[in-house]
């Protein structure tokens, strides 16, 4: 009888450290989830501020013949 009760403490310590890992584990992933969400967040904001600075120098200069600025000649030409 009172080795299944230490049977029972050593199953339950083991649990409970299986537990407090699992937790910080968790956590750890929660902060990473919410760094790479912020950086999201920040690179979207970057990117619509290239397309709109891209957007003013397609109206500053004008499109180019077939529309594709891809096929655009540089400006040394």
């Amino acid at each position: 009888m009172l080795a299944d009760v230490d049977l029972l403490k050593k199953q339950i310590l083991e649990l409970q450290s299986q537990l407090a890992f699992q937790e910080d584990a968790l956590q750890s992933l929660d902060r990473a989830l919410a760094q790479q969400q912020h950086e999201m967040l920040v690179m979207r904001r970057q990117l619509e501020l290239l397309r709109q600075h891209q957007l003013e120098q397609t109206e500053v200069s004008g499109p180019t013949p077939d529309g594709d600025p891809a096929n655009e000649l540089p400006p040394h030409y």
